[in-house]
């Protein structure tokens, strides 16, 4: 297949994911299927025939309204769609077709979820990370049991150290500093990602919390004492560490040892 039939391809992919990660979105905080019932408006109730549900080509044929009460679509829909096929075709184009991009799309989905859901509602639910522990250690598998190892190893480290942290800041400044949800979320990233790129990502995730948070304060969008959700964080640092964690980890070794 040539590259740019390739690119599309994993452009479509992505943005049919990206429709599945909206249902899961608006679901699993409500405790609701992901298949039963089919999608539907939520403002009339009226299900969505398959010919209305074509990732961003019925957005644009229906000009974003519904075809039964002509109730307007949220742009997140198509926005998370064309979003999703661009990491999808950007996957593709750093790893190649194979396994390797396949796991990485589906790390892909996962943190995308996780991002909204935590943005949205302050929970990560364990119906996303313990799966994706499972997903993680599975798709090490098939470079041998020493690398499931690594991959079980950093999930229980980088778990264990989040955790500590949440120990130690809730006795310091008397409240939890993060949720057990990011501890489930950082064992899934080092499942995935294993050593040192899973790491990384947790290092990223959290430089781009100090970041965001000194914004908020000179913004005086929240106080020294709000809790800002830091799943959405650890999943922008996963997905950099997923794409360029190899590259920056080579350029730090490559500066250290000269």
């Amino acid at each position: 297949m040539a590259a740019s039939g390739l690119w599309s391809f994993a452009f479509c992919l992505g943005a049919v994911a990206g429709s599945f990660a909206s249902v899961c979105i608006s679901r699993m905080p409500r405790r609701e299927s992901i298949i039963w019932p089919g999608s539907h408006c939520p403002r009339c109730g009226a299900a969505i025939r398959w010919y209305d549900n074509l990732p961003l080509l019925s957005f644009i044929l229906l000009r974003g309204r519904c075809r039964h009460c002509g109730g307007a679509i949220s742009l997140r829909y198509p926005l998370l769609e064309a979003l999703m096929g661009v990491m999808f075709a950007q996957t593709v184009l750093l790893f190649g077709p194979g396994l390797d991009a396949l796991r990485a799309m589906v790390l892909e989905t996962l943190l995308v979820i996780v991002f909204f859901i935590d943005l949205d509602y302050r929970i990560i639910p364990d119906t996303i990370t313990y799966p994706g522990v499972a997903l993680g250690l599975l798709g090490a598998a098939p470079a041998g049991w020493g690398a499931v190892a690594v991959s079980a190893l950093t999930a229980l480290g980088l778990g264990g150290a989040l955790l500590l942290v949440n120990v130690v800041g809730s006795l310091v400044v008397g409240q939890e500093a993060m949720g057990l949800g990011d501890v489930k979320l950082a064992a899934m990233i080092g499942a995935f990602l294993g050593w040192p790129v899973g790491a990384l990502a947790i290092l990223l995730g959290i430089f781009v919390g100090g970041l965001v948070g000194v914004v908020l304060l000179v913004t005086r969008t929240k106080g020294r004492r709000d809790q800002v959700p830091f799943g959405p964080m650890l999943a922008g640092g996963a997905l950099l560490a997923l794409w360029w964690g190899s590259n920056l980890i080579h350029w730090y070794v490559s500066r250290v040892t000269g």
